[in-house]
């Protein structure tokens, strides 16, 4: 198993190190033209986006933990059933959190 994790991350520091390179120079090239810098950083969501995404993911993943030990109680679901919970929930509140924030930046 060690040996596919070196040329994975071999892999992945050149894609770092090129992806920061060429933001760089787009970067640079913005600056010259006069425009601001913070050009990339406008779509960011701001700090209670961020709090409200995270919020969301976390009773999520509480919820999916409980709705599967509920299912394993009553016998409807095993054990590996927590992982599928868990990720549905999960992916239902990062898409209920991507229309919110849609919602209030319209």
């Amino acid at each position: 198993m060690e040996d596919i994790f070196v040329p994975l991350s071999m892999f992945g520091m050149v894609l770092g190190i090129v992806y920061l390179s060429i933001r760089k120079k787009e970067r640079m090239a913005l600056l010259q033209k006069g425009l601001e810098g913070d050009y990339f950083d406008k779509n960011k969501p701001t700090k209670k986006a961020l709090n409200l995404k995270y919020g969301l993911l976390s009773l999520a993943v509480g919820a999916g933990i409980l709705i599967a030990r509920i299912f394993e109680y009553y016998g409807c679901m095993h054990q590996e059933g927590y992982f599928a919970m868990i990720f549905l929930l999960g992916g239902i509140s990062l898409i209920l959190y991507y229309f919110l924030e849609k919602k209030l930046k319209d």
